[in-house]
């Protein structure tokens, strides 16, 4: 039989690691919060998910209607830098991506922009129609779909074809490339690309005086070394 002092010894140590447990439960979970709280504060301070630059809104409004390219065949002219380019536009293939033009030409929009994108190696466009100059700006809307895409994902020389975002099949505005060698561009996601139209007239030109002096740096995708700019764009 237990004696007295046995029993309190007994209930004294049980008691002493009971308040152990407890201390190491409360710590635990202080832990546990305090940890929460880094995350969080951590979490706080982290950037946001970097996006794509997007050039403009696209509030429907704002797109030229489809009418404006009649259902034709529209014949047209450009002077890009020093040289005069002829040109045709299938309002009939393209009509969404004509009527835009169309608009933007009659507009006087283009005017004054220059062609910011040479590409000498693998893909063999020139690139104009922003009037940021950097590849990121617009008209002040975006529009879609894709439309005339061509098969086989060729380009032929003299192509005219409207830009867009990668993957991003609605976010054409007035950006367009002058394809200058049969060149393949393959499709992404979305599709293709838009081709509106061709060169009819002053490609050879445009070879000789821009093009064969390839890029500021040297580089196979960049601006110009001769600086490019529309100074005139009319349709009719």
């Amino acid at each position: 039989m237990r004696t007295y002092d046995q029993r309190k010894a007994e209930y004294e140590n049980r008691l002493a690691k009971k308040k152990r447990r407890n201390i190491l439960l409360i710590s635990s979970l202080i832990g546990i919060v305090a940890l929460a709280v880094v995350v969080g504060i951590i979490a706080l301070m982290l950037p946001a998910p970097a996006e794509e630059p997007q050039s403009d809104s696209s509030p429907s409004s704002l797109v030229p209607s489809i009418e404006l390219s009649e259902g034709r065949v529209w014949t047209g002219s450009m002077n890009v830098g020093n040289v005069p380019i002829g040109f045709e536009l299938d309002g009939v293939a393209a009509p969404q991506a004509v009527a835009s033009t169309i608009y933007l030409a009659q507009s006087g929009f283009y005017e004054g922009i220059t062609c910011h994108r040479l590409t000498t190696e693998g893909i063999f466009v020139l690139q104009c129609g922003d009037p940021n100059g950097d590849g990121t700006g617009g008209p002040g809307y975006q529009y879609g779909p894709i439309e005339n895409a061509p098969e086989g994902d060729a380009y032929p020389t003299g192509t005219i074809a409207m830009a867009r975002q990668g993957g991003n099949p609605t976010s054409m505005g007035s950006q367009f490339f002058i394809v200058y060698q049969d060149t393949v561009i393959p499709s992404d996601a979305a599709g293709g690309y838009t081709v509106i139209g061709r060169i009819t007239s002053g490609l050879d030109q445009l070879n000789q005086e821009v093009i064969s002096q390839g890029t500021a740096d040297g580089s196979s995708d960049g601006q110009p070394a001769i600086p490019v700019t529309i100074t005139s764009f009319s349709v009719q």
